[in-house]
């Protein structure tokens, strides 16, 4: 079995810590294989992907777009696509570039996740949608992308959105085959031949990865689940 991380960024877009410094990471958590996903940017992956060459890690080039209804991954891509398209004409251009389109933390609007909801996911359609992120700070978002990528036969990914060294691997996908390219990747998501994997984050590790929770959001979440079980889930829409 194998273990792929398939969102992260560096020090290229928002991360804080170097490609260098993510793939040495996760050759020491004996992941197979990652993908740096940084924000509008492929230099990062770029630099990742030479410095892994001759090390026992395969590493996918990636992005991460904002667009018009929330953030998109594009998995095995290696040139730039802008930001601020359509959902539907970004997932265009990603595929056209090679790539996998997937809808990170969808039902996450802390992280800029999809905003159309269910029925505007499954009118858009993508390639697949993030069945785990280990940075949603409620991890009832998770369940429930993972149970739409069932209920409409999607398939899935996971990843650790790790901006940080130490958080690498903390999302992550189990592959039954041996990984020795990219298509191998790409083929086991397309054929949901894959096992979301992970531990969630906590708060204070979500405030030092560097992500898009607030203080203000953290401490509204910790004191309505002791004050309020009912109520604080209504942070996290």
């Amino acid at each position: 079995m194998f273990k792929a991380d398939l969102h992260m960024h560096t020090t290229y877009s928002d991360g804080i810590s170097t490609p260098k410094e993510m793939v040495d990471e996760a050759i020491k958590k004996r992941l197979k294989c990652i993908c740096i996903t940084d924000h509008d940017e492929t230099k990062g992956a770029t630099e990742a992907m030479r410095y892994a060459y001759d090390k026992d890690i395969l590493v996918i080039s990636g992005i991460e777009l904002i667009s018009t209804s929330g953030d998109i991954l594009g998995i095995n891509v290696k040139k730039i696509i802008p930001s601020g398209l359509s959902a539907k004409e970004t997932v265009k251009q990603i595929r056209k570039a090679g790539g996998v389109a997937v809808i990170p933390h969808p039902f996450n609007r802390m992280l800029n996740g999809f905003w159309g909801g269910e029925k505007g996911l499954n009118a858009l359609m993508p390639d697949g949608v993030e069945a785990f992120n280990a940075t949603v700070l409620f991890g009832s978002s998770n369940k429930r992308a993972f149970a739409f990528s069932k209920k409409f036969d999607l398939p899935f990914t996971a990843g650790s959105d790790a901006h940080r060294k130490e958080f690498v691997g903390r999302g992550y996908v189990k592959i039954p085959t041996k990984i020795l390219t990219e298509k191998d990747v790409v083929d086991a998501i397309l054929s949901k031949q894959i096992e979301p994997c992970g531990e969630q984050l906590t708060p204070f590790e979500i405030l030092k990865n560097g992500s898009h929770a607030n203080v203000k959001d953290i401490i509204n979440y910790l004191f309505l689940r002791k004050k309020n079980k009912k109520n604080y889930k209504k942070i996290i829409a």
